[in-house]
Protein backbone atom coordinates (compact mmCIF):
# COMPACT_ATOMS: atom_id res chain seq x y z
CA UNK A 1 0.00 0.00 0.00
CA UNK A 2 1.00 3.61 -0.59
CA UNK A 3 0.34 6.81 1.35
CA UNK A 4 -0.12 10.02 -0.66
CA UNK A 5 0.33 13.34 1.16
CA UNK A 6 -0.86 16.42 -0.75
CA UNK A 7 -2.45 19.42 1.06
CA UNK A 8 -4.41 20.62 -1.97
CA UNK A 9 -7.44 18.39 -2.42
CA UNK A 10 -7.71 18.75 -6.19
CA UNK A 11 -4.04 17.82 -6.65
CA UNK A 12 -4.45 14.98 -4.17
CA UNK A 13 -7.40 13.60 -6.13
CA UNK A 14 -5.49 13.89 -9.41
CA UNK A 15 -2.49 11.90 -8.14
CA UNK A 16 -4.68 9.38 -6.31
CA UNK A 17 -6.50 8.58 -9.56
CA UNK A 18 -3.18 8.23 -11.36
CA UNK A 19 -1.74 5.90 -8.72
CA UNK A 20 -4.77 3.61 -8.55
CA UNK A 21 -6.91 2.13 -5.79
CA UNK A 22 -4.14 1.01 -3.42
CA UNK A 23 -3.58 4.52 -2.04
CA UNK A 24 -4.35 6.15 1.31
CA UNK A 25 -4.63 9.94 0.88
CA UNK A 26 -3.65 12.52 3.50
CA UNK A 27 -4.31 16.24 3.05
CA UNK A 28 -2.89 17.38 6.38
CA UNK A 29 0.07 16.59 8.59
CA UNK A 30 -2.27 15.07 11.17
CA UNK A 31 -3.77 12.75 8.55
CA UNK A 32 -0.29 11.69 7.46
CA UNK A 33 0.84 10.86 11.00
CA UNK A 34 -2.36 8.92 11.60
CA UNK A 35 -1.92 6.88 8.43
CA UNK A 36 1.75 6.16 9.17
CA UNK A 37 0.75 4.84 12.60
CA UNK A 38 -2.28 2.96 11.29
CA UNK A 39 -0.47 1.27 8.41
CA UNK A 40 3.06 0.45 9.67
CA UNK A 41 3.56 -2.09 6.88
CA UNK A 42 3.08 0.46 4.08
CA UNK A 43 6.26 0.68 2.03
CA UNK A 44 5.85 3.95 0.14
CA UNK A 45 4.97 7.58 0.87
CA UNK A 46 4.44 10.01 -1.99
CA UNK A 47 4.77 13.69 -1.14
CA UNK A 48 2.91 15.92 -3.57
CA UNK A 49 4.08 19.26 -4.99
CA UNK A 50 2.04 21.13 -2.38
CA UNK A 51 4.12 19.74 0.49
CA UNK A 52 6.65 22.28 1.73
CA UNK A 53 10.19 21.17 0.89
CA UNK A 54 11.43 21.66 4.46
CA UNK A 55 8.64 19.38 5.72
CA UNK A 56 9.53 16.74 3.13
CA UNK A 57 13.22 16.84 4.01
CA UNK A 58 12.54 16.66 7.75
CA UNK A 59 10.21 13.71 7.31
CA UNK A 60 12.73 11.85 5.16
CA UNK A 61 15.53 12.46 7.66
CA UNK A 62 13.34 11.07 10.47
CA UNK A 63 12.17 8.04 8.51
CA UNK A 64 15.70 7.08 7.41
CA UNK A 65 16.29 6.18 11.09
CA UNK A 66 12.86 5.06 12.32
CA UNK A 67 11.53 3.33 9.17
CA UNK A 68 14.45 2.77 6.79
CA UNK A 69 12.48 0.45 4.50
CA UNK A 70 9.89 3.16 3.82
CA UNK A 71 10.49 4.68 0.39
CA UNK A 72 9.71 8.37 0.00
CA UNK A 73 8.94 9.73 -3.48
CA UNK A 74 8.87 13.52 -3.86
CA UNK A 75 6.86 15.28 -6.59
CA UNK A 76 8.00 18.78 -7.54
CA UNK A 77 6.90 21.29 -10.16
CA UNK A 78 10.54 21.76 -11.14
CA UNK A 79 13.41 19.30 -10.69
CA UNK A 80 17.04 20.38 -10.89
CA UNK A 81 20.42 19.05 -9.76
CA UNK A 82 20.42 21.13 -6.57
CA UNK A 83 17.05 19.77 -5.49
CA UNK A 84 18.10 16.20 -6.31
CA UNK A 85 21.22 16.51 -4.18
CA UNK A 86 19.39 17.94 -1.15
CA UNK A 87 16.55 15.42 -1.44
CA UNK A 88 18.75 12.34 -1.80
CA UNK A 89 20.97 13.39 1.10
CA UNK A 90 17.93 13.67 3.35
CA UNK A 91 16.82 10.13 2.50
CA UNK A 92 14.22 10.76 -0.22
CA UNK A 93 14.44 7.85 -2.63
CA UNK A 94 13.08 9.42 -5.84
CA UNK A 95 12.27 12.95 -7.12
CA UNK A 96 9.97 13.31 -10.14
CA UNK A 97 8.39 16.23 -12.03
CA UNK A 98 4.68 16.82 -11.46
CA UNK A 99 3.86 16.87 -15.18
CA UNK A 100 5.34 13.43 -15.96
CA UNK A 101 2.90 10.66 -14.93
CA UNK A 102 5.04 7.91 -16.50
CA UNK A 103 8.09 9.01 -14.49
CA UNK A 104 6.02 9.02 -11.29
CA UNK A 105 4.70 5.50 -11.83
CA UNK A 106 8.18 4.23 -12.71
CA UNK A 107 9.69 5.90 -9.63
CA UNK A 108 7.02 4.37 -7.39
CA UNK A 109 7.68 0.93 -8.86
CA UNK A 110 11.44 1.26 -8.31
CA UNK A 111 10.92 2.46 -4.75
CA UNK A 112 8.56 -0.40 -3.91
CA UNK A 113 11.00 -2.90 -5.40
CA UNK A 114 13.79 -1.59 -3.17
CA UNK A 115 11.49 -1.84 -0.12
CA UNK A 116 10.52 -5.40 -1.00
CA UNK A 117 14.15 -6.40 -1.42
CA UNK A 118 14.92 -5.06 2.03
CA UNK A 119 12.31 -7.37 3.54
CA UNK A 120 13.27 -8.62 7.03
CA UNK A 121 16.72 -7.05 6.59
CA UNK A 122 15.16 -3.65 7.22
CA UNK A 123 15.35 -4.42 10.90
CA UNK A 124 19.09 -3.81 10.75
CA UNK A 125 18.43 -0.18 9.97
CA UNK A 126 16.60 0.32 13.27
CA UNK A 127 19.77 -0.16 15.27
CA UNK A 128 20.75 3.06 16.90
CA UNK A 129 23.55 5.02 15.30
CA UNK A 130 26.74 4.42 17.23
CA UNK A 131 25.61 1.14 18.72
CA UNK A 132 28.54 -0.77 20.11
CA UNK A 133 26.88 -3.97 18.83
CA UNK A 134 28.00 -3.11 15.29
CA UNK A 135 31.27 -4.45 13.97
CA UNK A 136 31.58 -3.18 10.42
CA UNK A 137 33.10 -5.02 7.54
CA UNK A 138 35.83 -2.69 6.25
CA UNK A 139 36.19 -2.58 2.46
CA UNK A 140 39.06 -0.73 0.78
CA UNK A 141 38.78 0.13 -2.91
CA UNK A 142 42.19 0.53 -4.55
CA UNK A 143 43.69 1.01 -8.01
CA UNK A 144 47.35 1.79 -8.61
CA UNK A 145 46.48 3.70 -11.79
CA UNK A 146 44.35 6.83 -11.77
CA UNK A 147 41.34 7.20 -14.04
CA UNK A 148 40.03 3.65 -13.59
CA UNK A 149 36.80 4.81 -11.94
CA UNK A 150 37.76 4.04 -8.35
CA UNK A 151 35.74 6.79 -6.66
CA UNK A 152 32.75 6.00 -8.85
CA UNK A 153 32.94 2.36 -7.80
CA UNK A 154 33.43 3.18 -4.10
CA UNK A 155 30.46 5.57 -3.95
CA UNK A 156 28.16 3.18 -5.78
CA UNK A 157 29.24 0.23 -3.62
CA UNK A 158 28.38 2.31 -0.55
CA UNK A 159 24.92 3.10 -1.93
CA UNK A 160 24.35 -0.55 -2.91
CA UNK A 161 25.30 -1.83 0.55
CA UNK A 162 23.09 0.75 2.26
CA UNK A 163 20.11 -0.64 0.29
CA UNK A 164 17.99 2.44 0.75
CA UNK A 165 18.69 2.71 4.47
CA UNK A 166 18.51 -0.95 5.50
CA UNK A 167 22.17 -0.81 6.54
CA UNK A 168 24.41 1.93 7.87
CA UNK A 169 27.43 2.54 5.65
CA UNK A 170 30.37 4.83 6.28
CA UNK A 171 32.14 6.12 3.15
CA UNK A 172 35.63 7.42 3.94
CA UNK A 173 37.70 9.44 1.45
CA UNK A 174 41.36 8.63 2.11
CA UNK A 175 42.58 10.40 -1.01
CA UNK A 176 43.52 13.16 1.39
CA UNK A 177 45.24 15.47 -1.08
CA UNK A 178 42.90 15.20 -4.08
CA UNK A 179 39.76 13.41 -2.85
CA UNK A 180 36.76 13.44 -5.18
CA UNK A 181 34.00 11.96 -3.01
CA UNK A 182 32.67 15.40 -1.98
CA UNK A 183 32.52 16.80 -5.50
CA UNK A 184 31.21 13.55 -6.97
CA UNK A 185 28.30 13.57 -4.49
CA UNK A 186 27.98 17.37 -4.60
CA UNK A 187 28.52 17.61 -0.86
CA UNK A 188 29.57 20.85 0.80
CA UNK A 189 31.28 19.67 3.99
CA UNK A 190 31.21 21.77 7.10
CA UNK A 191 33.90 19.55 8.62
CA UNK A 192 36.37 16.99 7.27
CA UNK A 193 38.83 14.49 8.71
CA UNK A 194 41.34 17.30 9.28
CA UNK A 195 39.02 18.72 11.98
CA UNK A 196 39.93 15.72 14.14
CA UNK A 197 43.68 16.47 13.99
CA UNK A 198 45.20 17.12 17.40
CA UNK A 199 42.08 16.04 19.28
CA UNK A 200 41.26 12.95 21.29
CA UNK A 201 39.14 10.96 18.87
CA UNK A 202 36.06 9.28 20.23
CA UNK A 203 32.68 8.31 18.80
CA UNK A 204 31.20 11.74 19.49
CA UNK A 205 34.00 13.54 17.65
CA UNK A 206 33.79 11.14 14.72
CA UNK A 207 30.04 11.77 14.45
CA UNK A 208 30.71 15.51 14.36
CA UNK A 209 32.90 15.23 11.23
CA UNK A 210 30.43 13.06 9.31
CA UNK A 211 28.65 14.55 6.32
CA UNK A 212 25.37 12.72 5.55
CA UNK A 213 24.65 11.82 1.96
CA UNK A 214 21.64 9.58 1.39
CA UNK A 215 19.60 7.16 3.45
CA UNK A 216 22.05 4.87 5.25
CA UNK A 217 25.22 6.54 3.90
CA UNK A 218 27.38 8.99 5.85
CA UNK A 219 30.75 10.24 4.69
CA UNK A 220 34.10 11.28 6.15
CA UNK A 221 35.44 13.68 3.54
CA UNK A 222 38.98 14.59 2.58
CA UNK A 223 40.40 18.04 3.44
CA UNK A 224 39.81 20.82 0.91
CA UNK A 225 43.50 21.05 -0.11
CA UNK A 226 46.83 19.14 -0.14
CA UNK A 227 48.41 21.37 2.53
CA UNK A 228 45.81 20.39 5.11
CA UNK A 229 46.08 16.75 4.10
CA UNK A 230 49.67 16.65 5.38
CA UNK A 231 48.36 17.19 8.92
CA UNK A 232 46.48 13.88 8.93
CA UNK A 233 48.58 11.18 10.55
CA UNK A 234 48.52 7.45 10.07
CA UNK A 235 47.47 7.09 13.70
CA UNK A 236 44.43 9.30 13.17
CA UNK A 237 43.37 7.22 10.16
CA UNK A 238 43.67 4.05 12.25
CA UNK A 239 41.56 5.60 15.03
CA UNK A 240 38.90 6.78 12.58
CA UNK A 241 38.60 3.30 11.08
CA UNK A 242 38.47 1.58 14.47
CA UNK A 243 35.70 3.86 15.78
CA UNK A 244 33.83 3.66 12.47
CA UNK A 245 33.68 -0.11 12.85
CA UNK A 246 31.50 0.35 15.92
CA UNK A 247 29.20 2.88 14.26
CA UNK A 248 28.44 1.26 10.91
CA UNK A 249 27.73 -2.14 9.40
CA UNK A 250 30.00 -1.47 6.42
CA UNK A 251 32.88 0.96 5.98
CA UNK A 252 33.90 1.67 2.37
CA UNK A 253 37.24 3.41 1.86
CA UNK A 254 38.21 5.31 -1.29
CA UNK A 255 41.97 5.66 -1.75
CA UNK A 256 44.56 7.48 -3.86
CA UNK A 257 46.50 5.50 -6.50
CA UNK A 258 49.61 5.19 -4.31
CA UNK A 259 50.77 3.06 -1.39
CA UNK A 260 50.86 5.91 1.14
CA UNK A 261 51.07 5.44 4.90
CA UNK A 262 47.34 6.06 5.10
CA UNK A 263 46.60 3.48 2.41
CA UNK A 264 48.82 0.87 4.09
CA UNK A 265 46.94 1.49 7.33
CA UNK A 266 43.58 1.06 5.60
CA UNK A 267 44.69 -2.11 3.84
CA UNK A 268 45.91 -3.56 7.12
CA UNK A 269 42.64 -2.79 8.91
CA UNK A 270 40.39 -3.98 6.07
CA UNK A 271 38.55 -7.25 5.72
CA UNK A 272 38.16 -6.93 1.95
CA UNK A 273 40.31 -5.38 -0.77
CA UNK A 274 38.50 -4.41 -3.97
CA UNK A 275 41.07 -3.94 -6.74
CA UNK A 276 39.89 -2.06 -9.81
CA UNK A 277 41.33 -2.16 -13.31
CA UNK A 278 40.38 -1.41 -16.91
CA UNK A 279 41.13 -3.44 -20.07
CA UNK A 280 44.29 -1.60 -21.13
CA UNK A 281 47.89 -2.69 -20.74
CA UNK A 282 49.08 0.13 -18.38
CA UNK A 283 46.22 -0.52 -15.94
CA UNK A 284 46.74 -4.29 -16.07
CA UNK A 285 50.48 -3.87 -15.53
CA UNK A 286 49.81 -1.74 -12.46
CA UNK A 287 47.31 -4.29 -11.15
CA UNK A 288 49.85 -7.07 -11.56
CA UNK A 289 52.40 -5.00 -9.59
CA UNK A 290 49.71 -4.31 -6.99
CA UNK A 291 49.02 -8.03 -6.56
CA UNK A 292 52.75 -8.74 -6.18
CA UNK A 293 52.99 -5.96 -3.59
CA UNK A 294 50.01 -7.40 -1.70
CA UNK A 295 51.85 -10.73 -1.59
CA UNK A 296 54.91 -9.00 -0.12
CA UNK A 297 52.66 -7.31 2.43
CA UNK A 298 51.15 -10.68 3.39
CA UNK A 299 47.65 -9.47 2.54
CA UNK A 300 45.54 -12.64 2.16
CA UNK A 301 44.56 -13.67 -1.35
CA UNK A 302 41.08 -14.72 -0.22
CA UNK A 303 40.32 -11.12 0.77
CA UNK A 304 40.98 -9.73 -2.72
CA UNK A 305 38.30 -9.13 -5.34
CA UNK A 306 39.20 -7.83 -8.78
CA UNK A 307 36.69 -5.69 -10.65
CA UNK A 308 37.12 -5.02 -14.37
CA UNK A 309 35.63 -1.64 -15.26
CA UNK A 310 34.59 -0.79 -18.86
CA UNK A 311 34.68 -4.54 -19.40
CA UNK A 312 32.88 -4.42 -22.75
CA UNK A 313 35.34 -2.03 -24.37
CA UNK A 314 36.44 -3.35 -27.77
CA UNK A 315 40.19 -3.11 -27.27
CA UNK A 316 41.35 -6.53 -28.45
CA UNK A 317 41.64 -8.10 -24.99
CA UNK A 318 39.32 -10.89 -23.85
CA UNK A 319 38.58 -11.77 -20.24
CA UNK A 320 40.81 -14.82 -20.65
CA UNK A 321 43.66 -12.61 -21.91
CA UNK A 322 43.26 -10.29 -18.92
CA UNK A 323 43.20 -13.09 -16.33
CA UNK A 324 46.30 -14.58 -17.96
CA UNK A 325 48.11 -11.23 -17.70
CA UNK A 326 47.18 -10.54 -14.07
CA UNK A 327 47.33 -14.23 -13.04
CA UNK A 328 44.19 -13.88 -10.93
CA UNK A 329 40.45 -14.35 -11.43
CA UNK A 330 38.07 -11.45 -12.09
CA UNK A 331 35.16 -11.24 -9.64
CA UNK A 332 32.99 -8.65 -11.39
CA UNK A 333 32.59 -7.04 -14.80
CA UNK A 334 31.24 -3.48 -15.01
CA UNK A 335 30.27 -2.38 -18.53
CA UNK A 336 31.00 1.02 -20.07
CA UNK A 337 28.26 3.60 -20.45
CA UNK A 338 28.08 7.32 -21.16
CA UNK A 339 25.38 7.42 -18.46
CA UNK A 340 28.09 7.05 -15.81
CA UNK A 341 29.83 10.42 -16.48
CA UNK A 342 26.38 11.99 -16.86
CA UNK A 343 25.44 10.77 -13.37
CA UNK A 344 28.78 11.99 -12.01
CA UNK A 345 28.19 15.46 -13.45
CA UNK A 346 24.74 15.50 -11.84
CA UNK A 347 26.23 14.55 -8.48
CA UNK A 348 24.03 11.45 -8.17
CA UNK A 349 25.58 7.94 -8.25
CA UNK A 350 24.14 5.86 -11.06
CA UNK A 351 22.96 3.37 -8.42
CA UNK A 352 20.48 6.06 -7.29
CA UNK A 353 20.00 7.80 -10.61
CA UNK A 354 19.06 4.59 -12.44
CA UNK A 355 18.94 1.50 -10.18
CA UNK A 356 18.16 -0.85 -13.10
CA UNK A 357 20.94 0.38 -15.39
CA UNK A 358 23.37 -2.41 -16.41
CA UNK A 359 26.19 -0.62 -14.55
CA UNK A 360 24.04 -0.39 -11.40
CA UNK A 361 23.04 -4.03 -11.70
CA UNK A 362 26.62 -5.26 -12.07
CA UNK A 363 27.87 -3.24 -9.07
CA UNK A 364 24.88 -4.26 -6.93
CA UNK A 365 25.35 -7.95 -7.77
CA UNK A 366 29.03 -7.69 -6.90
CA UNK A 367 28.41 -5.83 -3.64
CA UNK A 368 25.61 -8.08 -2.43
CA UNK A 369 27.14 -11.28 -3.76
CA UNK A 370 30.75 -10.85 -2.63
CA UNK A 371 30.90 -8.15 0.05
CA UNK A 372 28.05 -9.11 2.40
CA UNK A 373 29.36 -12.49 3.54
CA UNK A 374 30.23 -12.89 7.26
CA UNK A 375 33.15 -10.72 8.32
CA UNK A 376 36.41 -12.70 8.20
CA UNK A 377 39.01 -12.17 10.95
CA UNK A 378 41.69 -9.62 10.11
CA UNK A 379 45.14 -10.99 9.56
CA UNK A 380 47.69 -9.55 12.03
CA UNK A 381 50.47 -7.33 10.69
CA UNK A 382 53.59 -9.28 9.79
CA UNK A 383 56.35 -9.57 7.19
CA UNK A 384 57.13 -6.55 5.05
CA UNK A 385 54.22 -4.58 6.50
CA UNK A 386 55.82 -4.66 9.91
CA UNK A 387 59.17 -3.58 8.45
CA UNK A 388 57.52 -0.79 6.48
CA UNK A 389 55.81 0.53 9.58
CA UNK A 390 59.02 0.36 11.57
CA UNK A 391 60.98 2.06 8.79
CA UNK A 392 58.42 4.82 8.43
Amino acid sequence: MTILFEPHRREAQHFAVLLGSDVHTATSGEDLLRLLAEYPADQSVILGPGVDLSVALAMAAECRVTRPALGIVLIRERVDVGLLGVALRSGIREVVPANDPAALLAACARSLEVSRQLGPAAGHGSRRFGSSAMDAKVITVFAAKGGCGKTTLATNIAVALAAGGAHRVGLIDLDLAFGDVAIMLQLVPERTIVDAVGQHLDETLLRSILTPYTSGVDTVLAPPGPAEAERVTRGLVADVLEFARGMFEYVVIDTPPQFTDHVLTALDLSHVHVLLTTPDIPALKNLRITLDTFDLLDLPKEQRFIVLNRSDAKVGLTATDIERVIRAPISAYVPSSRDVPVSINRGVPIMLDNPHHPVSTSIREFALGWLTTPTPPRTPVRGLRRMLKRGR
